[in-house]
């Protein structure tokens, strides 16, 4: 491992504890009940991990809590057909619904720019195939298992007295993890864009596409603005990225590009918390374009829990135990927050659906 320039230690310290790291994970991270005993990582001991750093905001999402609808369509370039019958990958339509929100368990927390934001997708195919992500506008996961998500929720809780995580505890997982240095750096020194209509959205975890032939390609993949603006000083509010994003919309469509990455020779296809290199081969496979947005008070995408195991044929989970652990936790996240009933959103947009909108196949309501 790279010895860390100097000031590094200091900067993975403030990340870690100051700008909340637990907020880095994709919706609902946890561990599939009873999966990985004997440490006592399950569903429950992981969901009450992330309660004990946002606390418990009932009828919310457990991570990922603020948020808007959005809408639109994906389309298909047939350029990474050949590596996947999934019908994303064919030269054809189909309806998204979708949904931004800023990482952490809290509903009605302040836009500041820094907030590592994120997209999640359900991509529905005629035949009622689907493919659902959770993607995010950072490099790698900060952690590379479930037992060291449990670490940190538990080094970075808020001290009751003074409202901040314990500086000894911090330094603790640090030394107990010094594997995770490198995903430390490229986390504190990540780029932030303008906003969430110009963010890069990455699935940090693999996946394995299987072609006609049965033949396998492990990759990861990235929505890539069709522009990108970076500002110094971005404008600062209660819900100032929500209410760019609402004017964007309202004023023309939001495109992305899904970029395909495949797996190079020694690449770690298990652990989010290692960068591939750049040098690997990437394909643009289709691209997206949202032209609504809603609130989730009537919006499509509240009623969907965006599990990134929900898969078309043609694409298969890889052996990451982040990504397997993720499914069972969001379906108790769902369920728990389905009885408590729907609370009233942060944000609430106020741009209609655009009167030029092109129509788009209607999609199925989801109660899942």
């Amino acid at each position: 491992m790279a010895k860390n320039a100097p000031g590094t230690s200091s900067g993975l310290v403030r990340w870690l504890g100051v700008v909340s790291l637990p907020c880095l994970l994709l919706a609902g991270f946890a561990a599939a009940g009873g999966w990985f005993s004997p440490h006592r990582v399950t569903q429950n001991t992981l969901l009450s991990a992330l309660q004990g750093v946002d606390g418990k905001h009932p009828g919310f999402r457990r991570n990922h809590a603020k948020g808007v609808c959005v809408a639109g369509w994906y389309e298909g370039s047939g350029a990474a057909a050949a590596l996947s019958t999934a019908f994303a990958f064919r030269a054809e339509r189909v309806p998204v619904i979708g949904r931004f929100a800023l990482a952490g368990g809290m509903p009605y927390q302040g836009d500041a720019p820094g907030k590592v934001r994120s997209i999640a997708l359900s991509l529905m195919a005629p035949d009622g195939q689907e493919w659902r992500m959770g993607l995010n506008d950072i490099p790698v996961f900060p952690v590379s298992t479930p037992q060291e998500f449990q670490a940190l929720q538990k080094a970075v809780r808020p001290d009751p007295v003074t409202g901040k995580p314990d500086p000894g505890a911090v330094a603790a997982f640090r030394q107990a993890h010094p594997w995770l240095a490198a995903a430390g750096m490229a986390l504190a020194h990540r780029q932030v864009t303008s906003g969430f209509e110009s963010d890069t959205y990455r699935s940090l975890n693999s996946f394995i596409l299987q072609d006609a032939k049965g033949q396998t390609h492990p990759v990861r993949f990235a929505m890539v603005p069709e522009e990108q603006h970076f500002n110094e000083a971005p404008e600062q509010g209660k819900d100032s990225l929500f209410q760019q994003l609402d004017e964007a919309l309202s004023s023309h469509p939001l495109r992305w590009n899904l970029v395909l990455t495949l797996a190079g020779k020694g690449e770690d296809v298990r652990d989010p918390s290692r960068q591939w290199s750049q040098n690997d081969q990437q394909i643009e496979a289709g691209t997206l374009t949202l032209d609504r947005i809603e609130s989730e008070t009537t919006g499509a995408c509240t009623g969907i829990t965006f599990d990134p195991l929900i898969l078309p044929p043609g694409i298969a989970p890889s052996d990451d135990p982040v990504l397997q652990a993720r499914s069972a936790a969001y379906m108790r996240s769902f369920a728990e927050r389905s009885r408590e009933g729907r609370p009233v959103p942060a944000f609430s947009p106020s741009a209609p659906t655009r009167p030029d909108s092109p129509a788009t196949v209607p999609v199925p309501e989801k109660a899942s």
